[in-house]
């Protein structure tokens, strides 16, 4: 070969290898849709704490590239707002990975915006069980509705508890609950005596929860959003005749979400839930996250929804190292899939053929320890899938028994 030639075919290598450097030097760009104003901004004020964490312990560059997050207020449930909060960001910011979607309703309508453009969507807090169904290119690191349904009513069902009456917030994610918790509880025999949907901005329960007293099952099974709903819930139930008629509260963890778990008083102990996370989960995992948060943020408690966030920051970092830096929407999803970790919440997994989580569903009893209210997990279901997607929507875990420190 001529000298010529070989300083052609060399030129080509260095001018080839520089723009391939170039092109993974340039930002990694992140949209962050989630409600910061309103009703419901503990979602992205949440969401954003955990990724500024995270960044900070972890550094802000990954596989070469800075990671940028450019955030998009939707102001709670405006699936109007965040399907043009995403167009903007795609098509004016050119992000990379879209993330957030504290609520269903706003995760289905940017869904379609993600297959169009083929960039990856991380779902931190949305949990109706379709949402994934909704996009090839959408990830989830919170939870589907049905996981902590169907937890709650087999422990329920084997621990004493024969009839229930059901109460949801009237939107996608209290019809799943709702619907699995009377497929499971009902399946194992079981009977639901009656159920009722709630608005979603409701702020006095008094008029369904003396429907429940009246009804007199043993158990009062509900979900409402965490935060203020679920605050306004708790208040109604305490002045309720439920405690009277001798019906023990029970429900999704939602329900005593730490982020206002103090405000309850002590007359929300001993209220039953299953959920994925407490801040009082026991685990070097989860100390560090929870020192660090608090640290942080002084005064401020860390909850499922900072999880959702911590979690999906991890696995965007995690699949980044794996693709060296490529965010493309088929090699992110394709590196995604079976991907495990150890969360603050225990042991995860993206399930490779749903891309939702699996993870363990905790059963939790409110306590007072040291002065303070908290979440005390006593029981576990291990590396529960979503029962919407499982065949036969069947419950599936790995095993189950008391929690051991």
């Amino acid at each position: 070969m001529k000298f010529g030639t070989l300083a052609a075919v060399a030129a080509a290598v260095v001018s080839t290898a520089t723009v391939l450097g170039t092109a993974q030097a340039k930002d990694l760009k992140i949209g962050l849709i989630a409600p910061f104003t309103g009703q419901q901004a503990q979602y992205g004020t949440q969401f954003k704490r955990a990724i500024d964490l995270y960044m900070k312990e972890h550094g802000d560059t990954v596989a070469g590239r800075k990671v940028q997050v450019i955030i998009r207020d939707d102001g709670g449930i405006n699936p109007a707002t965040a399907k043009r909060d995403a167009q903007q960001l795609l098509v004016q910011d050119k992000v990379d990975i879209l993330a957030g979607f504290g609520f269903t309703p706003n995760a289905f309508s940017v869904a379609p915006l993600a297959t169009q453009f083929k960039v990856p969507m991380i779902v931190m807090n949305a949990a109706t069980s379709s949402i994934t169904e909704k996009s090839p290119y959408i990830l989830r690191t919170s939870m589907t509705m049905q996981q902590s349904a169907a937890a709650m009513a087999q422990y329920a069902y084997e621990h004493g508890t024969k009839s229930a009456y059901v109460l949801v917030a009237d939107y996608a994610p209290g019809v799943d609950w709702q619907g699995e918790f009377t497929k499971q509880f009902t399946s194992l025999g079981g009977k639901v005596v009656g159920d009722v949907r709630a608005p979603v901005n409701t702020v006095d329960y008094a008029p369904y929860l003396e429907r429940i007293a009246n009804a007199k099952p043993s158990a009062a099974a509900m979900f409402v959003p965490g935060g203020q709903p679920g605050l306004a819930l708790i208040k109604s139930i305490e002045n309720s005749n439920l405690k009277k008629a001798n019906v023990e509260p029970i429900g999704a963890g939602d329900l005593t979400d730490e982020t206002v778990l103090q405000s309850y008083g002590d007359g929300a102990v001993g209220y039953i839930t299953a959920f994925h996370y407490s801040e009082a989960h026991v685990s070097p995992e989860n100390k560090a996250f929870v020192e660090g948060f608090k640290k942080a943020y002084p005064g401020q408690s860390a909850d499922f929804v900072a999880v959702g966030g911590w979690d999906g920051i991890n696995l965007i970092y995690k699949v980044l190292e794996k693709t060296r830096g490529d965010a493309s929407g088929d090699a992110f999803i394709a590196a995604a899939k079976g991907m495990k970790w150890e969360s603050p919440r225990g042991p995860v997994e993206i399930d490779p053929q749903t891309r939702d989580i699996i993870q363990n569903e905790y059963i939790r009893k409110v306590e007072k320890v040291d002065g303070q209210l908290q979440n005390t997990e006593f029981f576990v279901y291990k590396a529960v899938k979503d029962p919407g997607k499982t065949p036969g929507n069947k419950f599936e875990f790995s095993g189950s028994g008391p929690v051991t420190p």
